[in-house]
């Protein structure tokens, strides 16, 4: 009698193919064109970003010999708390031992992509709740936006025109997202977040220019796809989506417009974000058999709005 696979199976069925496949990851756009200003460590728990009012123009003519009365200043102050977030994954001894994944390189990358998201998301819902808001078309709220009334240049050149009316002024600069601190210069632009669905709609519009119609390549930004006059457009997945929100509770997707000295981050220096990892036996007599490892990632931090005037929420439909 021949043995076959039937009487003896494989101790491996299936081929495995240890290199791994890619994961599908956001688009982190939101935290590249902040004021960062971080605490130094044990100084304080709250920053306060601090403005001077401009004065008015000083168009009454002075009078012979007389004083004029003196002109007082006047700031604006935003404070803000960075607050602890973090996440960890354990595992065991066996699995440590059996898999043949390069498991620890894995999950560090998968915390990695993890901490990135969690201040993505953070500083997109602080920008979400700002309170200058135009509504697409004939929309007069979030709840009369219907499936018809999606974004058009019509909508970015009347954005760029409150922006324009409020004195904003173009970002020309952007966060380096490998430091996450030290800026690097860039053209002149405001700076606009879309989802991929704003984006299938948006790229037909008129005046559209993709981005490799521009001029010069030198200074494209980082998941960007296209500009429309002064609005230079980053696309992510992360873009936020007001879910069922619209008239027949239609999807009202909210892309945000900023200018420069929009919004600010902050984090406790030397605790901005830290990978912990713990090997097996670390816990002592709480692991007495050496049975769990950890890795994990914590971090300090805080999104704020320093002026409601240098940024815009367009609020609209997209293409089903």
């Amino acid at each position: 009698m021949t043995n076959t696979t039937t009487q003896v199976t494989a101790a491996v069925n299936n081929f495995y193919d240890r290199r791994l496949l890619m994961k599908a990851v956001p688009k982190f756009n939101y935290g590249l064109f902040a004021q960062t200003r971080d605490i130094p460590s044990n100084t304080a728990e709250t920053i306060k970003f601090r403005r001077y009012t401009l004065f008015s123009a000083a168009t009454t003519a002075l009078t012979e010999g007389v004083t004029p009365t003196g002109t007082s200043l006047a700031i604006t102050d935003a404070t803000a708390s960075p607050l602890s977030y973090g996440a960890f994954v354990t595992r065991s001894d066996f699995l440590t031992f059996t898999t043949q994944d390069p498991l620890l390189r894995e999950i560090n990358d998968l915390l990695g992509i993890q901490s990135g998201d969690t201040f993505d998301q953070l500083t997109r819902d602080v920008l979400a709740a700002g309170t200058t808001i135009q509504y697409a078309s004939t929309a007069t709220s979030r709840g009369t936006v219907t499936a018809s009334m999606k974004l058009t240049r019509a909508e970015i050149t009347e954005a760029v025109r409150t922006l324009d009316d409020n004195n904003a002024e173009m970002i020309t600069e952007v966060i380096n997202p490998s430091t996450g601190f030290n800026s690097s210069p860039i053209a002149a632009g405001y700076i606009g977040f879309i989802s991929p669905k704003t984006y299938y709609d948006l790229k037909d519009a008129p005046g559209f220019i993709p981005v490799r119609e521009y001029a010069s390549q030198q200074g494209v930004l980082q998941n960007e796809v296209g500009s429309i006059d002064e609005v230079r457009f980053l696309k992510s997945t992360n873009a936020k989506v007001f879910s069922a929100a619209g008239a027949g509770s239609i999807d009202v997707h909210g892309t945000i417009i900023i200018a420069k000295e929009a919004y600010g981050i902050s984090r406790i220096g030397g605790q901005a974000l830290q990978n912990i990892i713990k090997p097996l036996g670390s816990a002592g007599s709480a692991d007495p058999l050496n049975q769990r490892a950890t890795s994990g990632w914590k971090g300090t931090f805080v999104s704020k709005i320093l002026n409601e005037n240098f940024m815009i929420r367009i609020e609209h439909a997209v293409s089903s």
